[in-house]
């Protein structure tokens, strides 16, 4: 009896301090408004190339309306639910600590990847799993044609124009410094899927840089731990920039070895655009 009578006592002065501590807090705040965290423009249009709704994604750096001209930074893979968040994020971050020059990020939303940044392909096994393929030649003319001169219009730019593509936006962007290298001044290529069509764009590569090795171009090559397949194609990319690239074309390959195809993307970026920027 005497046990129970102590664990009742016990009871009640714990809930009694428990009363006295919540009377003592101040009441919580009402919260006044609620509105959602813009990071960015959205810009929808038809496209007239692509004869589809397109859209981008804008990242404007902090000051905008308060200097004349910026960089930008064009983005595959720019979708809100994609890429677009972390390498804006990336680039907000450094242009905090001023380890980048400030620069517009545009992001170009997807709506089939798979089309948009492929080439066609003669190899079976491509056509069965990516049915869509081949519209890259279309997708690169929607860039020139409508996404640049959009930028150019609506917004103060100037400087290096960059392209960041990672997988298939790696390929597609291997793609441009080969057959359109005007479009861009920086090239970011992460993990870039060059098995596509039997390796055909790393003979593409080679007669660019054969008879262009000395363009006046920043290419930046990464890849993780990303199998055999990846690490082949990559390594006669990289030895092809070996073999005939020179000034003015800078080039860097970094790997990865402790990243996979998954995580790569951010840490990789970062150190591309530490480098470009120099």
């Amino acid at each position: 009896m005497e046990v129970k009578r102590t664990a009742i006592f016990i009871a009640m002065v714990g809930t009694l301090a428990l009363t006295a501590c919540t009377e003592q807090l101040p009441p919580v705040a009402e919260v006044d408004t609620v509105k959602p965290f813009v990071f960015g423009e959205v810009h929808s249009w038809h496209s007239t190339v692509l004869n589809e709704e397109r859209t981008l994604n804008v990242y404007l750096p902090d000051g905008y309306s308060d200097s004349l001209t910026y960089p930008v930074v064009y983005l595959l893979d720019g979708s809100a639910n994609e890429d677009y968040p972390h390498i804006a994020g990336l680039m907000q971050f450094m242009n905090m600590y001023d380890l980048h020059p400030k620069s517009i990020v545009v992001g170009i939303a997807n709506v089939d990847r798979y089309r948009d940044l492929t080439f066609p392909s003669q190899v079976d096994s491509d056509l069965v799993s990516l049915p869509t393929s081949g519209g890259s030649a279309a997708f690169m003319d929607f860039i020139e044609r409508e996404v640049q001169p959009f930028v150019q219009d609506h917004y103060r730019v100037q400087g290096p124009r960059t392209i960041i593509g990672q997988s298939l936006g790696g390929l597609f962007a291997m793609e441009v410094l080969v057959t359109k290298p005007q479009l861009f001044d920086n090239y970011i290529v992460v993990s870039p899927s060059l098995w596509w069509n039997g390796g055909s764009i790393l003979a593409s590569a080679d007669s660019f840089l054969t008879a262009n090795g000395g363009i006046p171009k920043k290419v930046y090559l990464s890849l993780g731990n990303e199998g055999e397949e990846m690490q082949v194609g990559m390594d006669r990319l990289v030895a092809l920039f070996n073999a005939h690239a020179s000034p003015p074309l800078q080039w860097w390959y970094v790997p990865f070895p402790e990243e996979t195809h998954a995580t790569i993307l951010h840490r990789s970026v970062y150190k591309a655009l530490e480098l470009t920027a120099k």
